[in-house]
């Protein structure tokens, strides 16, 4: 009968496929639709916004919220959570900037400073998780308080300033009108892509975030692949927290707070699901350069810091509900 599927060769009609197509769509371009949208009413109501140095420096805002978003990216996909990055990132950078400044060490030693304590720190998380048996939320919610603390410790609670040229270059320098943070983001992006999609490690993370018995019973090491994807979380907010220092010119204790929300929104803006076995790395940045140009688009339009924080967390929550509603809608 025309209009309905045929049971025999299990072809769909025209309608259901319209319904798949759009589907796809909306399960692919959630983030981008909110860009767009976005960059077309900033477009008519700020000339500045659309113009190419104001692009850049977009770019520049984001690559470090776009480093630590990458991690949380595996850790989310993985049906975990994050919320150390930030602390992880403060302890980190106040390590490296304590090392240059104080003790004199050199440029590449403290940066391999940076990242093994950035390392160190999701893998005690992934660990704790794995054998204690204690949800991700409480092990990495205690964390956030106790690298937040070691850092204080650090930095004996006073800003690192003296900072070396080639740090500070990394973290506000460009390489032919590029920001030198921006590369360092999308090179880690392209490390993040391809161990998701290309390794052993990244099939296994998706696998234990869409069912962890269906993963263990297939023979999946549960705590091998939890531990690893801390770590490189952790990875990701000592890389992170070089280019923050560089930023900066300076390190402190507390220029990491707040940034484990914004690195999550940023993920899950981009489409990961945030019960685990569904995300991108190119969704995620989408979500990333979402957040960045709202932020600067209420910048141009001088609106309040404060109504800014109100605006922001609106929007999280409206791409959010229109993700889970297509979630519902189409089952995808």
């Amino acid at each position: 009968m025309k209009g309905l599927i045929d049971v025999t060769s299990g072809t769909a009609t025209p309608a259901k496929k319209k319904e798949n197509i759009l589907a796809e769509i909306f399960s692919k371009g959630t983030a981008f639709f909110a860009l767009l949208i976005l960059v077309a009413y900033l477009s008519i109501a700020n000339p500045n916004f659309f113009h190419l140095n104001n692009f850049i420096n977009i770019a520049r805002q984001s690559s470090i919220n776009a480093i630590l978003a990458i991690g949380e990216t595996l850790v989310i996909i993985l049906a975990g959570i994050d919320l150390s990055v930030g602390s992880a990132m403060a302890l980190a950078g106040s390590v490296m900037a304590v090392a240059l400044v104080e003790y004199h060490v050199g440029v590449p030693l403290g940066i391999l400073l940076a990242l093994f304590t950035g390392t160190l720190a999701g893998l005690i998380n992934g660990y704790i998780i794995s054998k204690a048996r204690i949800p991700d939320f409480i092990v990495t919610l205690g964390a956030l308080s106790t690298l937040k603390g070691l850092a204080l410790i650090v930095t004996d609670g006073l800003p690192i300033s003296g900072i070396p040229s080639t740090i500070v270059w990394l973290g506000s320098g460009d390489i032919m009108g590029i920001p030198v943070a921006a590369i360092g983001a999308l090179l880690v992006a392209l490390v993040g892509w391809f161990l998701l999609n290309k390794t052993t490690f990244g099939r296994a993370a998706l696998a234990m975030g869409g069912n962890q018995e269906a993963a263990r019973v297939s023979g999946i090491n549960l705590i091998k692949t939890r531990v690893l994807v801390y770590c490189f979380s952790g990875l990701c907010a000592g890389i992170a927290s070089i280019f923050m220092v560089g930023r900066l010119n300076s390190a402190n204790a507390l220029m990491g707070t707040g940034m484990e929300l914004t690195a999550i929104a940023a993920v899950i803006i981009g489409g990961t699901n945030l019960f685990g076995g569904e995300g991108s790395i190119g969704g995620t940045l989408l979500g990333v350069i979402t957040m960045g140009v709202l932020t600067n688009g209420l910048d141009l339009l001088n609106i309040s810091a404060f109504w800014q924080q109100v605006i922001l967390g609106l929007v999280i929550i409206g791409v959010v509900v229109f993700d889970q509603w297509r979630r519902r809608r189409w089952g995808n």
